[in-house]
C-alpha cells in the first residue's frame, strides 16, 4: 500500500480550482492525505494554508492545506485569466509528474486548465490536459475513463466532430482502446476479469448492416479477436439499451465509439460525480469532470464535489496498487 499522498494541480489561478482545493481540504482532512502544488497568493481569502518543502511532510500538518509553492506572476483576478501566468500553470503540471514518476507521491489529481491562456501565455501545444500528461509520460497510448458510482465509460474517439468519428474509428484504435480499458481495470481497479461492454456506431448497432456497416467491418472482429484470447467483451450492443440499470450490472466498464455517446449516460445518472482517471500512463492520474468556470470564480458558488470525489479516486487507486 502507498502512503505517499496526492498532489492536487492549482490549474488556472483565474478559474475555481484555487477555491475547490480549499474546500476538498476541508472536507477531505483526516480521509485523503493530498497537499496543493501551485501560488497560495491565488487561494480564496481567509484560507488555513501551510507551506511544505516536500510531499513526506503531508502527514505533520492536519489543520491547514499543504501548499508546495509555486509562484504564479500577476495579480489574483477570478474570472479573468492572465496569459503571463501561463507558463507558471505548465511548470507545476511537470512538477506534479516528476513527484509522481519519482514515487514522492501516490498519484495527480489535476484541477482546470484554460487551453486558450496556456497557448497564448506558454505556447502550449497540446489539445489538452491529458495529451500534456502522456507527453510527460513518454507515451502516446492514453485512454480517459469518466467514472462514477453507477458507471465506468471510454470515449474511444474524444473531442473530435461527429462527422469525422467514422474515419477516425479504425480496428487498430478500437483495439487499444480496449486493451488499454482492460488492463487498467485489472491492475488499478482490482476487477481480476474484466466485463467490458462495447458500444455499436451506429443505430441499432447498425441492424445487420442496414444502417452502416461499421459493426460488421470495424467493431465485430476486434471483438471476435479479443474474445479469442480470453477477454470476457460483450458487443457490439445497441446504444440505447446499455445503460439501464439492468444492463450496467452486467458489465464493469463501457467502451463507447464517440464522445458523447460515453459522456451523456454518465452525466445523466450522476452529474456531478463523476471523475476523469487517465489510463495507459505510468503514474496515477485523476481530474474532476469540469472546466474553469470563469462566471462563478470568486463567487463561492463552485461545486467541490467532483473534487472531492477525484481526490478520493486518485487516493483508492494509488493505496490499492502494488
Amino acid at each position: 500500500m502507498s502512503a505517499a499522498p496526492i498532489a492536487l494541480t492549482i490549474g488556472e489561478p483565474a478559474g475555481i480550482g484555487p477555491e475547490l482545493a480549499a474546500i476538498a481540504w476541508d472536507a477531505l482532512r483526516g480521509e485523503v492525505p493530498f497537499f496543493l502544488i501551485g501560488d497560495p497568493a491565488h487561494l480564496p481569502d481567509g484560507t488555513d494554508w501551510v507551506e511544505i518543502a516536500a510531499p513526506d511532510e503531508v502527514s505533520v500538518h492536519g489543520t491547514a492545506l499543504p501548499v508546495l509553492p509555486h509562484r504564479f506572476d500577476g495579480p489574483r483576478t477570478p474570472g479573468q485569466p492572465h496569459p503571463a501566468q501561463a507558463k507558471g500553470v505548465v511548470a507545476v503540471i511537470e512538477r506534479a509528474v516528476a513527484l509522481a514518476s519519482s514515487g514522492k507521491v501516490g498519484g495527480i489529481c489535476t484541477l482546470p486548465i484554460h487551453k486558450q491562456a496556456l497557448q497564448e501565455g506558454a505556447g502550449f501545444g497540446f489539445p489538452g490536459h491529458t495529451e500534456f500528461l502522456a507527453h510527460l509520460c513518454d507515451t502516446s497510448d492514453v485512454v480517459m475513463m469518466l467514472a462514477g458510482p453507477q458507471l465506468r465509460v471510454v470515449p474511444v474517439t474524444i473531442h473530435i466532430p461527429l462527422s469525422e468519428v467514422k474515419l477516425a474509428l479504425t480496428p487498430e484504435l478500437l483495439e487499444t482502446r480496449i486493451r488499454i480499458t482492460h488492463d487498467a481495470l485489472v491492475s488499478q481497479f482490482g476487477i481480476t476479469q474484466p466485463r467490458l461492454a462495447v458500444a455499436g456506431l451506429n443505430p441499432h448497432a447498425g441492424e445487420g448492416g442496414r444502417m452502416g456497416r461499421e459493426e460488421i467491418d470495424v467493431i465485430t472482429p476486434v471483438l471476435k479477436r479479443l474474445q479469442a484470447e480470453g477477454m470476457t467483451i460483450a458487443g457490439p450492443l445497441s446504444a440505447d439499451t446499455m445503460f439501464h440499470a439492468a444492463a450496467r450490472a452486467g458489465y464493469d466498464a463501457a467502451i463507447c465509439m464517440y464522445h458523447d455517446q460515453a459522456l451523456i449516460p454518465i452525466k445523466t445518472l450522476d452529474f456531478d460525480r463523476g471523475v476523469n482517471v487517465t489510463l495507459g500512463l505510468p503514474i496515477i492520474r485523476t481530474s474532476p469532470d469540469h472546466g474553469t468556470a470563469f462566471d462563478i470564480a470568486g463567487t463561492g458558488r463552485a461545486n467541490p464535489t467532483s473534487t472531492i470525489e477525484a481526490l478520493r479516486m486518485a487516493w483508492r487507486l494509488a493505496t490499492a496498487s502494488p
